[in-house]
């Protein structure tokens, strides 16, 4: 196995290497720009988090909670969603996998710098594949997390004023924060994702995609209209 493995690289050249862990680091990277709790200048996830508490200290008072179990049932069903599409995604990829002849046969026609081996073309729709099979956990364990804190929701007592119910609200809150951070780190990963199938063009455009959407990413984290929204 580890002959074939190396066989298989020679048909890679430094710069595809040097593209894909890129695109591996601009995404662990800007991962831990948006995750991390910064006090002076906040991501829009994290200003968020401050909405989602406040959000279930208002639950707690109300004694009929229906508009936050369809708000909370809303979220959950846009994780499943998202979990349905990266699941058809790396469907659609694995039957892209089985046509690489005819994928590299079209490529041929487009130009003749897109010529290469079978093998070269299938290891660059199997990092694709990969790449959407941690999206799909992802969202999977979002909507895990969104129905523990459904269940939470429902346990609060409906005093919103004693202690316990002001302890079971803040617990909900934490569940339905790492919900969304589950959801969020999701999103990026089917970003990169979609980053990566520009490998099939070529390492340059690969390079570019990677270094693109991080900008994005970044942008819309902390110099979007909707953060100085919150801010304001």
């Amino acid at each position: 196995m580890t002959y074939a493995i190396l066989e298989t690289l020679q048909y890679f050249s430094w710069i595809d290497g040097f593209a894909v862990v890129l695109l591996l680091a601009t995404w662990a990277v800007i991962g831990w720009f948006v995750d991390r709790d910064t006090p002076n200048r906040p991501s829009t996830h994290h200003l968020i988090r401050n909405y989602r508490y406040k959000w279930f200290e208002a639950a707690a008072e109300r004694e009929v909670r229906i508009i936050d179990s369809a708000i909370l049932d809303s979220l959950r069903q846009g994780a499943s969603f998202f979990a349905s599409a990266s699941m058809i995604a790396i469907g659609g990829g694995a039957a892209l996998l089985g046509q690489a002849e005819q994928l590299q046969g079209v490529a041929e026609d487009i130009t003749q710098a897109l010529q290469a081996p079978r093998v070269v073309w299938e290891a660059k729709i199997l990092l694709v594949i990969l790449i959407l099979t941690g999206a799909f956990l992802k969202f999977v364990w979002s909507v895990r997390l969104f129905g523990y804190c459904a269940v939470m929701l429902g346990a609060i007592p409906n005093d919103g004023t004693t202690p316990e119910a002001k302890n079971m609200a803040r617990k909900a809150a934490k569940l339905n924060i790492q919900a969304a951070r589950s959801f969020n780190r999701g999103m990026r990963t089917m970003y990169f994702a979609l980053a990566a199938l520009a490998w099939l063009v070529g390492a340059v455009p690969l390079i570019l995609a990677a270094v693109a959407t991080a900008l994005m990413l970044y942008r819309r984290e902390f110099h979007s209209q909707s953060r100085a929204a919150l801010l304001d």
